[in-house]
């Protein structure tokens, strides 16, 4: 299920419980300023609870987002009490009745194990306790049982059986959101992975060869190459963040850059043209440097004097506007879109191919690669990145 199906059903399951179970309960006296019917006041007060609940449960069914969110989906349920378990202990007791919480385990053992709704007496010896009967619904994921939600009453009660289904059914849907950006993270992960893989031996290697060559001649130019070495493998290989600024992409292509002259001398001429405000801008990680990497490629692909390449990061209004641009022999219009159908084989174009993808991923698929390019006519790439993102930040 996409994560927008699922958003869509959790809308409709909190309508539907808004506007069924909570008119149930007692409503709060109607203001002279308030606007709108009991109906709309009930839905909107369900819709901002579940709203307050749903932040912690994305990140999984823990100890820490059980107990973030219990009180919120305790009030949800109108109930005494609610706890959350995962298939091993309880993770979270709200409101009376604690000493409860020891027996839980033992009454959820058979919904563990067949994923069916159970309800039972709580068989408490306390007189003054309130709690005197409970229902537990399964949370599942994938088919899985993660864990369950067990609501707890003075009696037994349909309605709470029923509003106890829905609420867990939402919870579900917060989990498998969970699920779908752990996945999310992953791929981004493994993609970081098959960038890294494209650094080349050839170029580590040839990058080298380079700085061995001025060891006798030059040993401080030979010094400053193997600090730009260490510092641009140590960046594109580092294991945290999934996001990165501007100017440290910036920073890392021009330790790149640096090594590719040392090797290729005057037949390389650059040009950065960087506007300081954009240098903050955080964007996908490893998300120029397959582009720098191409244009080199193709700039010095069959060049017998000079290639030149012009880098720019230029403010856009709400967005920096990047340009990479190489005078080498372009490529059929034709071979570029099968590149980025995927169509281009296990080793030609992945960097594109792989940043455009991202871009799309993270931002939406107005903000892909967008590539001029033509036999012999060098090539044009432009990506647009906007100056805020929810959820994307440099680290």
């Amino acid at each position: 299920m996409t994560g927008a199906g699922i958003a869509v059903i959790a809308v409709l399951t909190l309508l539907l419980f808004g506007t069924g179970f909570l008119l149930g309960r007692t409503a709060r006296p109607v203001r002279t300023s308030d606007v709108g019917t009991p109906v709309e006041h009930a839905t909107f007060e369900t819709l901002h609870t579940a709203s307050l609940a749903a932040p912690p449960l994305r990140a999984g069914l823990t100890e820490e987002s059980a107990r973030r969110s219990a009180r919120r989906l305790r009030s949800l349920l109108g109930t005494d009490a609610l706890c959350l378990t995962d298939r091993d202990r309880v993770l979270v007791w709200d409101g009376e009745g604690d000493h409860h919480g020891k027996d839980v385990m033992h009454h959820v053992q058979g919904l563990l194990a067949s994923g069916r709704d159970t309800a039972f007496h709580s068989d408490c010896g306390d007189l003054d306790c309130p709690l005197r009967w409970a229902v537990a619904v399964p949370l599942t994921v994938d088919n899985r049982v993660l864990g369950t939600l067990v609501a707890y009453a003075p009696r037994e009660s349909a309605v709470l059986a029923r509003a106890a289904g829905e609420v867990a059914r939402w919870v579900c849907v917060q989990l498998e959101l969970a699920e779908l950006d752990r996945s999310r993270t992953q791929l981004i992960e493994a993609e970081i992975k098959a960038l890294r893989a494209q650094i080349s031996p050839h170029f580590i290697f040839n990058s080298l060869a380079a700085i061995a060559s001025f060891v006798r001649t030059d040993p401080e130019q030979a010094r400053e190459l193997l600090l730009e070495f260490a510092d641009f493998t140590r960046y594109s290989f580092r294991r945290h963040g999934e996001f990165t600024t501007l100017a440290d992409e910036l920073h890392s292509i021009d330790q790149y850059l640096a090594l590719v002259r040392a090797r290729f001398g005057e037949r390389l001429s650059v040009t950065l043209q960087v506007a300081p405000e954009v240098l903050p801008v955080a964007l996908p990680f490893l998300c120029l440097q397959p582009l720098v990497e191409n244009a080199v490629k193709h700039g010095l692909e069959g060049a017998v004097t000079r290639s030149r390449i012009t880098i720019s990061a230029l403010d856009a209004g709400a967005e920096a506007e990047v340009v990479i641009e190489d005078d080498g022999t372009g490529m059929e219009p034709d071979r570029l879109r099968q590149i980025l159908r995927g169509e281009g084989g296990t080793s030609t174009g992945i960097g594109l191919l792989n940043v455009d993808e991202r871009l799309r991923q993270v931002y939406g698929d107005d903000y892909g690669l967008v590539i001029e390019t033509g036999v012999g006519a060098g090539m044009r790439i432009t990506l647009r990145l906007p100056k805020y993102r929810a959820g994307v930040h440099g680290s």
